[in-house]
């Protein structure tokens, strides 16, 4: 009997371990098939988490702070290369002083000068020329006058002063001052015809304009 009453048992404990493992695999092909499905949406919520940070008040400062910063740095980079150039600028304007006045400045000197060369210009002018054979005296004196004029002059264009002399040449009022005009046909108007007395430029500056008549327009 007890051998009769065991052998549904065996066959009721077989049937149990094959429906229990039946079961177990359609839960695990089912928890499969949710983890698969479930895994791209999870996947895509944490890349949008990444992507889209949350703002906080922290973040806010700080991107604040950030665009005064810039600002601010922009204001001083200006300032600095406006400084450079007002410092070029002032440098370039004391070198050029320093020039100028290295060249220019004998100029008050020049001007006296130039009274002793219109001097000796009219002394070699008033002695006759046609008593200068007949008087060994006086062509020693007119060629000594000659002479230290020209070295005069010599002196004045190896320090840059060279006469003006602005004869048949239209007449320019930044170099030449206008005394007198007069009637000449032969040439147009407002052109130099006369020169009473020479002009003299100092390195291209005028710092004596020549006195001159021009024609009539």
């Amino acid at each position: 009997m007890a051998a009769k009453a065991a052998l549904p048992l065996q066959k009721f404990g077989r049937r149990f371990v094959q429906l229990r493992s039946s079961v177990t695999s359609q839960n695990m092909s089912a928890l499969r098939l949710y983890s698969t499905e479930k895994q791209p949406e999870e996947a895509a919520a944490g890349a949008a988490d990444q992507k889209a940070p949350a703002s906080s008040p922290e973040l806010e400062q700080l991107t604040k702070d950030l665009a005064a910063a810039k600002e601010q740095n922009a204001e001083l980079l200006d300032k600095y290369k406006r400084s450079l150039a007002d410092s070029e600028n002032m440098r370039n304007r004391l070198n050029k002083q320093i020039s100028d006045a290295k060249i220019f400045g004998i100029q008050s000197f020049c001007k006296d000068l130039l009274e002793v060369a219109d001097t000796l210009g009219h002394a070699t002018q008033a002695v006759p020329k046609d008593k200068l054979s007949g008087n060994a005296d006086l062509k020693n004196l007119y060629e000594g006058l000659t002479m230290t004029r020209a070295s005069l002059l010599q002196v004045f264009k190896r320090h840059g002063l060279e006469p003006l002399d602005p004869i048949n040449q239209k007449f320019d009022p930044n170099q030449h001052e206008a005394l007198f005009q007069k009637e000449d046909k032969s040439v147009e108007p407002n052109t130099v015809v006369e020169v009473t007395k020479l002009g003299y430029k100092l390195h291209e500056r005028c710092i004596r304009p020549a006195l001159v008549g021009v024609s009539k327009c």
